[in-house]
């Protein structure tokens, strides 16, 4: 793929490809796709185009966030510009829709559409609703930004292998509960990773104006010193709040609640496998779901 690319575009998209992050998303396509009819032809471009589609998402993150690291270095828009940036996102989602078409199967050509705009949907929700202290908001836009692309990863392996269409749901399932119960880690990492760990810079999405679930709870507890001490501050001024929220954050139970409830999505992945064949591929799912709430980085 990149050595197909214009020459001027070797050097940024190398840049975006290597060492890039823990490929979960084309894994559960792979290992849906291998419960039942294993065909590599199609399973491999399909995880392909889920990877490409989510290092587009990063990079057009990044972008909106003025985001300066990406998986432990420079992000594009911080070496190359808003501009290039945006074209190299643009540039691999194209390119990731045309590993998808190489499939040939109209139902994941279909799905993969409907998943980026699904994802955009989250991106703009996220954008209007800066400082949003709503739950279920948090929730619809995890769910359109992380777990939709984990479903269709997990769903479009399940198409492509000519599983029933019992276990197609099944596994869009446990897609879904698995990138909500991922999503929710990311958030509790936020506040206790370190940057060299995560390969982002913590707090970012504070500083973007995002509250995300640990901050979304202490929010719900009106009447706690720490609650009171964060509407105070974002009442001021919102670039020093960072360190007011981070601070109450860190003062209260709230991440131990956050931990419990992304163990409350993975279980639901799991529970989601029961209508599955018992075997090896069955497994690694099952410990994937256990792997997400005990992750680091």
């Amino acid at each position: 793929m990149v050595k197909s690319a214009p020459s001027q575009m070797v050097e940024p998209l190398e840049h975006a490809m290597k060492d890039g992050g823990k490929r979960i998303r084309p894994a559960l396509t792979l290992l849906a796709g291998k419960l039942h009819r294993y065909n590599l032809k199609v399973l491999i471009p399909m995880a392909a185009g889920v990877e490409l589609l989510h290092t587009a998402t990063l990079i057009h993150d990044d972008t909106i966030d003025d985001a300066y690291l990406r998986r432990g270095k420079d992000s594009i828009k911080q070496r190359w510009g808003n501009s290039n940036a945006v074209l190299l996102g643009d540039y691999l989602f194209a390119t990731s829709a045309g590993f998808v078409a190489e499939t040939r199967n109209i139902r994941v050509i279909k799905l993969f559409a409907q998943t980026l705009m699904t994802i955009c949907t989250g991106e703009i929700e996220e954008s209007l609703y800066a400082f949003n202290k709503s739950r279920d908001l948090y929730f619809q836009t995890i769910g359109n930004k992380t777990a939709s692309l984990f479903a269709a990863a997990t769903e479009s392996g399940a198409v492509l292998s000519q599983a029933p269409e019992e276990a197609i749901q099944s596994l869009n399932d446990y897609g879904y509960n698995l990138g909500i119960s991922f999503q929710i880690v990311d958030d509790i990492l936020d506040f206790v990773g370190q940057k060299e760990t995560l390969g982002k810079p913590v707090t970012n999405d504070l500083t973007q104006g995002v509250f995300t679930l640990p901050v979304i709870l202490l929010l719900e507890r009106p009447d706690s010193d720490e609650a009171r001490r964060i509407k105070q501050a974002i009442e001021g001024d919102k670039a020093a709040a960072t360190k007011v929220i981070v601070e109450a954050v860190h003062s209260s139970s709230v991440l131990e609640e956050c931990y419990g409830i992304a163990e409350g999505f993975s279980a639901r992945a799991r529970s989601a496998l029961e209508q599955l064949p018992r075997n090896t591929v069955y497994d690694s799912l099952a410990e994937l779901a256990g792997y997400v709430t005990e992750r680091k980085s």
